[in-house]
């Protein structure tokens, strides 16, 4: 069997982090083979461009610069990373991937959208998730729950709130054109949303023909 690749999208401090590895252990749980990765730095090579990419120090990024960067790191990524684990039959939780790219460079930064595409194509070589999860939260309640767990905030996270609700309103509009990306209230408790993840991912399942052992809950 064919692994498959679910994403897990969404603005800053939606709680992707969380609730991918609620979503871990309780596919764990119910015997499914899985692996939790992430972009940037899915990978060796990936860890040392998440650094240049996130650092604050790091502020004179020109955009397309940022772009290739992020490019870069999603190739060595699906090499390396997810055709393998793909090839292995897994279930692949992946923290960001291509519509991250279109939100924020496109979006967010105003780069031309076409050739976000373009360079997502080569970059993943045609690969494409056969789920994506938005989760979906107020800017500034996500930025807010961003500052209540961490002092420290990235380069990206930095960026005027102008940004971010722009950011906001590019997976608003992905999410409009695609079936396969499934929007997740994040606003509401840990429990809640994991819950709508977990019906979300049992029928994906089935639909799947994946053999689960009974399932669990939290």
């Amino acid at each position: 069997m064919n692994g498959r690749l679910i994403v897990f999208e969404g603005v800053e401090g939606c709680g992707k982090t969380s609730q991918i590895q609620l979503c871990q252990e309780w596919l764990k749980s119910l015997g499914v083979s899985v692996v939790v990765t992430r972009e940037p730095g899915g990978t060796a090579l990936g860890l040392d461009l998440r650094r240049l990419l996130l650092e604050v120090e790091n502020k004179k990024i020109a955009d397309t610069t940022e772009l290739l960067l992020y490019a870069a790191d999603r190739s060595q990524h699906v090499e390396e990373e997810l055709k393998p684990n793909l090839e292995k039959g897994n279930i692949i939780l992946c923290d960001r991937y291509t519509d991250s790219t279109i939100a924020y460079q496109g979006y967010g930064r105003g780069l031309d959208i076409n050739l976000i595409k373009q360079l997502n194509a080569i970059a993943t070589g045609g690969l494409e998730s056969d789920l994506t999860l938005w989760l979906d939260v107020d800017i500034e309640v996500g930025l807010s729950r961003k500052r209540a767990h961490s002092d420290i905030a990235d380069r990206i996270e930095l960026e005027a709130i102008a940004f971010h609700r722009r950011v906001q309103q590019g997976y608003s509009q992905l999410q409009a054109s695609q079936d396969k990306i499934v929007r997740i209230d994040a606003s509401l408790n840990k429990e809640a949303v994991q819950k709508m993840i977990q019906t979300t991912l049992s029928d994906r399942l089935k639909a799947w023909d994946y053999i689960i052992s009974p399932e669990s809950t939290l």
